[in-house]
C-alpha cells in the first residue's frame, strides 16, 4: 500500500500507477482534466507514462466555463 496526497487529501493506493490508471480507476479517463505530479504539470500524453508512487502529490483539476 502507498500513501498520496490527491487535491490536499490523503489516500491510500494499493500500488503505485500510472496517472491514467487512477483516472480510469476513479472513473475520470477522457475528460478534461489537468493533472500535476509534484508540483509538474502533464500533458495528456504523459498519464500514461507517469507513475504516482508512495508520498507523491497529485492535482487533479477539471476546467469550469461561464461567465457574462
Amino acid at each position: 500500500m502507498i500513501s498520496v496526497t490527491i487535491n490536499g487529501q490523503k489516500h491510500d493506493l494499493d500500488r503505485p500507477m500510472t496517472v491514467l490508471a487512477y483516472l480510469e480507476l476513479k472513473g475520470l479517463a477522457g475528460r478534461q482534466l489537468a493533472v500535476a505530479v509534484n508540483g509538474v504539470v502533464l500533458r495528456k500524453e504523459e498519464f500514461a507514462s507517469t507513475t504516482v508512487s508512495d508520498g507523491d502529490r497529485m492535482e487533479v483539476v477539471r476546467p469550469v466555463g461561464g461567465g457574462e
